[in-house]
């Protein structure tokens, strides 16, 4: 089939070979492995001189499926799918570092990737340097004769600093190093780091790829070179997505332009209302000017995504209050669902962390971060308008000081 122009219709119309049943949705291939048609298909697809499939840890037609419409929306060469997110930074990490190799990454990362880079990498002799997200200086500087790669993530989790990924690319070209971005909040629908000069995409399919918080995945995007590597490392380590979480995440990036619109949307008029609000502080969110990166965002991203964060007055007795006084949001651990949700970095994504580790990548104990869904917007925002309410009124505002 020929290629598309335009990504939407990409990521609908990009399906795999139909079989002689002449199916118009693509069939869930629930198998762990294949036949051979003799000895010698047998001998010749191990040896890997014959495309083909032998085992589903290695490739199954779902996952393929999945890896050329994510490859094709992103702008790469090739792909891998893991089972989870984490799956795929692990993956990407372990696929292309040795021990005695060292990280260049923005202080501004998950929770779970911090403690790969301080706990579990450090047993294997592979090192991270921190810089500010907004360094650029910083990051040339940190760069050693045994650096490999420059990780960042744009917009970052939860605190929303934007990355030049232009600038880091000119760096990261420079030294001969490799830029890994995770791109799980902008998804490949607004934003394509490999355009700006990026090595390497990743996600966490978990959240809006899927977008309806039903089923775990993850994704590696990048030149067939470095897949190449990635797709070693992981046929032995063996952190393979499940054909059924494959086809459940393909049939979802059908509708991923769609649903990103509408948060995008949604999520830009509710951090408008937010800033007028009297118990909130300040709100981040891209696509506001006020946001100190704005012009950044603009250039390389589509829409703002579909986060927003923003800092009560009240700290963390307020935030307790805030969240306690929602009725429709959703308190939960995930985000990118059609459903808002609403959560407090401090206390459970980056709880983790120490205090002063929060406070270096701009998580307070009074910062929110919602995931605006898919409901009306007049909705979403008489809940989160009644439960600022109830702080304000409970008189947290002035109780800012005041221990819970």
């Amino acid at each position: 089939m020929k290629p598309f122009k335009n990504a939407e219709t990409q990521a609908i119309r990009l399906q795999h070979e139909r079989s002689k049943n002449n199916e118009h949705s693509v069939p869930i291939y629930l198998t762990s492995s294949y036949v051979f048609e003799d000895a010698e298909d047998m001998r010749s697809q191990f040896a890997e001189e014959k495309e083909g499939h032998v085992y589903s840890r290695y490739a199954n037609p779902n996952v393929e499926e999945l890896i050329n419409k994510l490859a094709a929306l992103e702008g790469a060469e090739s792909g891998w799918a893991t089972a989870t997110g984490m799956a795929a930074v692990f993956s990407f990490f372990g696929a292309m570092l040795s021990s005695g190799d060292h990280i260049v990454s923005s202080r501004s990362v998950f929770g779970s990737t911090h403690k790969l880079f301080t706990e579990i990498f450090p047993k294997w002799n592979i090192e991270t340097t921190y810089v500010d997200f907004d360094d650029y200086e910083g990051f040339a500087d940190a760069v050693k004769v045994n650096t490999k790669i420059i990780y960042v993530e744009t917009p970052s989790n939860p605190a929303l600093d934007i990355i030049d990924l232009e600038k880091l690319g000119e760096i990261a070209k420079a030294k001969n190093l490799i830029l890994a971005v995770d791109n799980c909040f902008a998804t490949p629908y607004l934003q394509q780091p490999l355009k700006f000069g990026a090595h390497v995409s990743i996600h966490s399919a978990t959240k809006y790829i899927d977008g309806q918080g039903r089923t775990l995945g993850g994704a590696i995007l990048a030149s067939e070179e470095i897949i190449s590597k990635v797709k070693a490392f992981a046929r032995h380590s063996g952190p393979a997505i499940s054909p059924f979480n494959a086809w459940t995440l393909s049939k979802s990036l059908e509708t991923l332009h769609v649903r990103m619109d509408r948060h995008c949307d949604n999520a830009l008029e509710i951090a408008k209302r937010l800033q007028q609000h009297d118990a909130v502080d300040s709100v981040k969110y891209p696509f506001l000017p006020s946001h100190p990166h704005f012009e950044i965002a603009k250039k390389q991203m589509k829409s703002g995504g579909g986060i927003v964060t923003f800092q009560l007055k009240s700290g963390l007795n307020g935030g307790r209050k805030f969240l306690d006084a929602l009725e429709m949001f959703s308190l939960t651990a995930n985000l990118g669902d059609v459903r808002s949700i609403a959560t407090h970095p401090a206390s459970t994504t980056h709880s983790k962390l120490t205090p002063e580790q929060r406070a270096d990548v701009g998580i307070s104990d009074g910062l929110v971060r919602l995931s605006i869904g898919l409901e009306h917007v007049d909705d979403i925002w008489e809940d989160l308008e009644g439960a600022l309410n109830v702080v304000v009124s409970a008189g947290a505002v002035e109780g800012a000081l005041e221990k819970p």
